[in-house]
């Protein structure tokens, strides 16, 4: 089973998703670059910037550290884990009346996800 594409696979839809709505609130604000002043639209380039930001080593992380068959109930608790985070962040950033504890609740999982993901790794390969 890969349980890095498990997870890659709604993580990149919500990619998607994420980037529809920079381009609708840039249609909206009429604003081609830059945030314009408008804090809506602000709000979503930094749900879609802090996205691409963690994901991709997160997911680089797992992927590697299942290719060196670390446990599959690690892998999917780390996948979990990001994929809630995620969500979390998505939905908490995006609220104008924002709530911090969403915020802090989303990044600790994605920290956590990159913090245990690397020490999995270092096991990996020095164990392995």
């Amino acid at each position: 089973m890969n349980i890095t594409a498990l997870y890659a696979a709604p993580l990149a839809l919500m990619l998607v998703w994420l980037s529809i709505n920079v381009v609708k609130a840039r249609k909206a604000a009429h604003v081609a670059l830059g945030d314009g002043g408008h804090p809506g639209l602000l709000r979503a380039i930094r749900a879609h910037g802090n996205f691409v930001e963690y994901v991709p080593m997160a997911l680089v992380l797992i992927g590697l550290a299942e290719a060196g068959h670390a446990p599959a109930i690690l892998l999917h608790v780390l996948g979990c884990a990001l994929l809630a985070g995620r969500i979390i962040h998505a939905f908490g950033i995006r609220q104008s009346k924002e709530n911090l504890r969403l915020r802090v609740i989303s990044m600790s999982l994605t920290f956590a996800v990159l913090a245990v993901g690397a020490a999995t790794n270092v096991w990996v390969a020095l164990i392995g």
